[in-house]
């Protein structure tokens, strides 16, 4: 582990332990908390690391686990757990939003903005469509078709103002 990294880390580490130990001093001030936010603070950690250190990759791992993380702390203050049937198609849109991050960490826009806005997309429509399926409010699920548009018009664009290749 090179300097920079074992200073972030001691710094992370120090946060947490402080945080942790207001919630047991001050239990009172945290009663919103539940199990699923240690998922959400891993991913949290992963996210802070990923900026702080200009590590883009990290991005990724941790919006996937800030984002189920999420996805538990609905499921376990609602106790809709029968909504992990078309909810776990959020999964590939919060790979979609780490690609985005990791891309603006390292100076990637174009193509870390692209490859996760289409991830988002993809995501969006496999939650729609289970969704649809197994049980989500058909206020909610009405329009999903709107995103194989919008997914449509970027695969069209893309095709279309993308550089074209010379045969050899």
């Amino acid at each position: 582990m090179n300097r920079k990294n074992g200073i972030i880390g001691g710094i992370i580490l120090i946060l947490l332990g402080v945080i942790l130990l207001a919630r047991e001093i001050a239990p009172q001030y945290f009663e919103f908390w539940d199990w699923p936010f240690i998922i959400i603070g891993l991913g949290g950690v992963f996210l802070l690391w990923a900026i702080i250190s200009g590590t883009g990759g990290l991005a990724v791992p941790g919006s996937i686990l800030a984002g189920i993380g999420g996805i538990l702390y609905y499921q376990s203050q609602t106790g809709d757990w029968a909504s992990w049937a078309y909810i776990w198609a959020l999964i590939p849109g919060f790979v979609g939003i780490g690609v985005i991050i990791s891309g603006i960490i390292d100076r990637n826009y174009k193509e870390a903005f692209s490859g996760g806005l289409i991830l988002l997309l993809i995501s969006g429509i496999l939650f729609f469509v289970f969704g649809q399926a197994f049980g989500l409010q058909p206020e909610i699920t009405k329009y999903w078709p709107a995103l194989l548009i919008v997914l449509g018009v970027i695969a069209l664009v893309r095709a279309l103002f993308s550089s074209r290749r010379k045969p050899i």
